[in-house]
């Protein structure tokens, strides 16, 4: 992970130049495309440089993978009544305020990685290596027609419609300054591009494809499932921009000032295409990957730097230790400050998550405690439980599994060191989960695939097996509506990855799914009526009020997460047990004394993402809980909806872009 860093550092120099356009992307020079593509070492060293745009903080070295994936049913971030609409950082956009002067969620360096991604492609159709050597030169141009390919998707997905070239920028700047295309037709060309780029690649393991921080086959195919299933699934759309798309509307969601939820008429056609890819992959006698039959040791083996003996995960970025990357550091299991492992603390709040996501796992899911901790490691050396109902770290990434080097680092600095932990792009559960969700909704559950050799439902149960345990009773027990059963095994199996906020997009589902789980969240802390989390329903009786737990036996400085029971009331401590509040009583309105945690926090919930529609009625939900006319007292202060539209998940575009576009681009979405 890092040797690949280090080299695609210093690759990154030899296909660019500098380009001051509106994009304030490197395009290349003519000269690169005759003479870097013209032998095996210098084409693979441009192609690194595209790699190396990768691990920039404002694509996955952060930005991406950490902060942007917020807020979701699953995701979340730090809740302030004081920052939810705040214009010059990630918080207001996370809340789905976003704004044009807000240069913490500029595109830039994407486009970079775009527009370098397009100048590899074009140097070698039109360098000589490909002619002259193809055995070598096609697997390279696969890679970058897959990078080229990402990129973009990633464009589209955050910012929606987006000025889109098929070649690279041109010395004149010619075609530097143009308008958006809507994203239909670029989801199209990314679709061709995958599909060429197939071809072209091998599986993980072969030829260059060594490791999983190189693209190979079954990343390409997984992601031109992944790009079909987004370009047939529903987005909002600019019809002021627009006026001609001939799209099918959202039955549900209201169109406000031309602004409307569409998506193509044809969608069954991509959800054809993800289910021909996925079951490709899964066919294939050649295929190398394999579920980790350990879902813990996906995660021991990323936070060490070291690769999955299984192949589970199809694609990682690789970042570099000490070099790039925030992933663990700014979310994951927390260590404070001043402990032995350091000055500096670590699994910071950019992204957690809720007690409603914790309690929407079965019992025996083994996924919930490799996902979700109330661990902390204290400054005093020992691991105890504490509870922020709407704070719950991430455990996927956890500082006593990273690698020997990080921790070197860590404990002499005297600021935060990036851990180097490459970031996920996909894993091979998902591609059993996208084949169960296209086929389904092509075919239903039990329709047998002969290329994949199963049926939507036996892939969903592939992916429970390893949660519950071969021959669990558990396996079958899921939703019964099977749309939803998908909807919800992919918010246990990718919690924290990236995924979930983009998957309810595409479904339609983002702002339902988010009132769900907030008025859930309120009803569980007000506990007084029955609450429905995802498959299940809770009395208030199942929450405990005082949560008992003990230390590891084999290391007493370790909690044991077998111990807490937290779906009964046990009454009296356990003997050689810890206590601590449960949320029944912490966030009850106190007897005597002036707190306002029962008032506050629910606030917080409330005003959570409420950028996303024009308006918010909260008075029904308000009138189910004890302390509603106080709650409601509180939310008065703080305005709620976007004004203009409904369903407003894309970013804005940053004002000095639209500013230096010649008229070329303007905002959509009331921004």
């Amino acid at each position: 992970m890092k040797k690949l860093y280090i080299l695609t550092l210093a690759a990154a120099m030899l296909i660019t130049t500098s380009c001051d356009d509106f994009l304030a992307t490197d395009t290349p020079s003519k000269q690169s495309n005759t003479n870097v593509f013209n032998t095996e070492a210098m084409a693979e060293a441009a192609l690194m440089g595209v790699y190396a745009t990768m691990s920039d903080t404002y694509v996955y070295g952060q930005k991406i993978s950490v902060n942007w994936q917020n807020i979701s049913d699953t995701e979340n971030c730090n809740l302030y009544l004081t920052n939810y609409k705040e214009v010059n950082s990630d918080y207001g956009q996370n809340h789905y305020y976003g704004n044009s002067g807000n240069s913490t969620t500029r595109w830039n360096n994407i486009f970079r990685f775009a527009e370098l991604a397009s100048a590899a492609v074009e140097g070698m159709r039109e360098g000589e290596l490909l002619k002259t050597n193809p055995t070598v030169g096609k697997p390279l141009l696969g890679e970058a027609l897959t990078l080229r390919a990402l990129a973009y998707f990633e464009l589209v997905r955050i910012y929606g419609d987006i000025p889109y070239k098929k070649t690279t920028s041109n010395s004149d700047l010619s075609n530097v300054y143009i308008g958006k295309i809507d994203r239909d037709t670029v989801y199209a060309d990314l679709v061709k591009n995958l599909q060429e780029a197939i071809e072209y690649l091998p599986w993980l393991g072969s030829g260059k494809a060594s490791t999983a921080e190189r693209i190979s086959k079954g990343f390409a195919k997984g992601l031109l499932a992944r790009v079909a299933l987004f370009a047939g699934g529903w987005s909002l759309r600019d019809g002021n921009q627009f006026p001609d798309m001939q799209l099918e509307k959202h039955p549900t969601i209201p169109e406000m000032n031309g602004y409307y939820v569409g998506r193509v008429k044809n969608y069954k056609e991509y959800y054809e295409i993800a289910a021909k890819q996925c079951a490709e992959i899964l066919g294939d006698p050649e295929n190398p990957h394999q579920l980790d039959p350990d879902f813990e040791n996906i995660w021991k083996t990323v936070n060490h730097l070291d690769q999955n003996p299984y192949n589970e995960n199809l694609y990682e970025v690789g970042l570099g230790v000490g070099n790039t990357g925030d992933v663990g550091t700014l979310m994951g299991w927390e260590v404070q400050q001043g402990s032995m492992y350091g000055q500096q603390g670590m699994g910071s709040s950019y992204v957690t998550s809720t007690i409603y996501y914790f309690y929407s796992f079965g019992k025996t899911d083994k996924r919930r405690d490799v996902t979700l901790t109330f661990g902390r490691w204290r400054k005093e050396n020992y691991e105890d439980l504490s509870l922020n109902a709407t704070n719950v770290h991430y455990a996927k990434w956890r500082m006593y599994w990273t690698s020997e080097t990080y921790r070197a680092l860590h404990l002499a600095a005297a600021g935060r060191v990036a851990t180097g932990i490459n970031w996920i792009v996909m894993r091979y559960s998902d591609i059993y989960l996208m084949f169960a969700e296209a086929m389904n909704e092509l075919y239903g559950p039990d329709h047998q695939n002969t290329t994949a050799g199963m049926t939507a439902r036996q892939a969903l149960e592939k992916v429970r097996e390893r949660a519950f345990g071969s021959g669990s009773s558990e396996i079958a027990k899921y939703d019964s509506d099977f749309f939803n059963a998908i909807v919800n095994e992919r918010a246990w199996e990718f919690g924290g990855e990236g995924v979930r906020k983009m998957d309810l997009i595409r479904w339609g589902l983002l702002d339902s799914k988010i009132e769900a789980m907030k008025e859930s969240l309120c009803l569980m802390l007000d506990n007084q009526h029955p609450v429905t989390i995802f498959d299940k329903t809770y009395q208030p009786s199942d929450f405990p009020t005082v949560l008992y737990y003990k230390m590891r036996t084999d290391d007493k400085l370790y909690v044991d997460y077998s111990s807490p029971n937290y779906y009964q009331e046990l009454g009296t401590a356990p003997a050689g047990y810890e206590k601590i509040d449960w949320f029944p009583k912490t966030y009850a309105k106190p007897e005597t004394g002036s707190g306002t945690t029962y008032r506050d926090e629910l606030a917080k919930i409330l005003v959570m993402a409420t950028g996303i529609n024009a308006s918010y009625d909260y008075g029904a939900l308000l009138g189910k809980l004890k302390n509603g006319g106080e709650i409601g007292d509180m939310l008065k202060q703080y305005p709620i909806g976007n004004g203009t539209c409904n369903y407003r998940h894309p970013y804005a575009i940053y004002d000095t872009d639209i500013y230096q576009s010649k008229g070329f681009l303007v905002n959509s979405y009331g921004y």
